[in-house]
């Protein structure tokens, strides 16, 4: 679905990004590991065309070269970006209804309710501002408002950070539940005990490169690398 080719990617002068290579089925959930400032941010910034970076980016077939952020959302890519960014002054009503669409003609679309059942408390407060939410309850809006636009993929950055343990169980059950319905995802996240049991596909980056890559049970044996690139 999602293939990264010897991607790279800058910043005006300053290049962030030098050899850059992923895999995203179609259906698996695939994550992207690294120590803060490794370029996993900036990875999923080129990907949805908010950097500037080489052609080395393709999607359900075709290349995303020079697309914008638009255009690449309109695709089915929807994007859970670090820091939630929901719509603070619209209310959880509002944020989901925004960004609603089904261009691909999903069968069973996501809909306001579909995401009142995965999520029960954004229903309690669906009247409330989204400014006023906690962070964990900010972050189940982020989710619901991306899955409102019934993405072929969808990207976590940073799926559960600065979260408290009771909200992140809820957050890796939404995921653990995605994963039942063939939702295509590409996750980062800290938590590798919960990353190894869910994801089929783990990226490691280091300065800008993709340095190892392997399933679950691969991340298990190798725990140096773990340590070198990761450090957890």
């Amino acid at each position: 679905m999602l293939t990264l080719t010897n991607l790279r990617a800058s910043y005006g002068a300053s290049q962030v990004l030098f050899d850059v290579n992923l895999e995203v089925p179609d259906g698996r959930i695939v994550t992207l590991l690294g120590r803060n400032g490794m370029g996993k941010t900036t990875t999923v910034r080129a990907i949805m065309g908010l950097v500037a970076a080489s052609d080395g980016i393709a999607f359900d077939g075709a290349s995303l070269g020079g697309a914008t952020p638009e255009v690449i959302a309109r695709r089915g890519i929807g994007l859970v970006p670090e820091g939630r960014m929901v719509f603070p002054t619209l209310t959880v009503r509002e944020n989901l209804v925004a960004t609603a669409s089904n261009r691909g003609g999903r069968a069973e679309p996501w809909t306001e309710q579909r995401i009142y059942r995965l999520f029960p408390r954004l229903q309690e407060r669906a009247r409330q501002y989204a400014g006023t939410l906690s962070g964990g309850e900010q972050q189940m809006l982020a989710i619901g408002r991306a899955l409102m636009t019934n993405p072929k993929l969808l990207i976590l950055d940073e799926a559960t950070e600065g979260l408290a343990p009771i909200v992140r169980g809820e957050i890796w059950r939404c995921i653990a539940t995605l994963k039942e319905q063939g939702q295509s995802i590409l996750l980062i996240d800290k938590n590798m005990a919960v990353l190894k049991r869910l994801a089929d596909h783990h990226y490691i980056l280091e300065k800008g490169r993709t340095v190892w890559s392997g399933d679950s049970a691969a991340l298990e044996r190798d725990a140096a690398a773990i340590e070198r690139y990761v450090g957890l």
